[in-house]
């Protein structure tokens, strides 16, 4: 599936070729602390299959619990999270932020991970009122 995305002021874009099967959401509290929310929506594919058409992303270097370094870029100017990928972006997987994708609502996850550190009220939240708009 072909998308297209960028942070919300616009100063990046990119375009990607990505398998919609490939939807994960992540609990781990890394996650929950640089989104500010209780779980992250990517959508994994390969470094040939993502091309920045515009912008430069500004990155921090995130080691992981398994030690791993992966590098979390996001815009400079508003602060969207995009990408994260290896220190050598070339190689692994790159990690496309779902709320990034101009496409997101065709995206559905297929997985969860780090579940033992979910919220534990984020299964309920079908049951949580809610309205259209505030």
């Amino acid at each position: 599936m072909h998308i297209d995305g960028g942070c919300h002021c616009g100063a990046i874009r990119y375009v990607a070729t990505i398998d919609p099967a490939n939807v994960s959401v992540c609990h781990c509290t890394d996650c929950q602390m640089l989104t500010g929310s209780p779980y992250r929506v990517s959508v994994l594919c390969r470094p040939q299959d993502v091309q920045v058409t515009s912008g430069r992303a500004r990155i921090y270097r995130k080691i992981g619990d398994s030690g791993r370094v992966r590098l979390q870029q996001f815009c400079g100017d508003c602060g969207s999270p995009l990408f994260a990928c290896n220190e050598d972006p070339s190689t692994g997987v790159w990690s496309l932020r779902w709320g990034s994708i101009a496409q997101r609502r065709d995206l559905k996850p297929s997985r969860q991970i780090w579940c033992q550190s979910a919220a534990p009220w984020t299964d309920e939240l079908a049951a949580v009122p809610g309205q259209a708009r505030e």
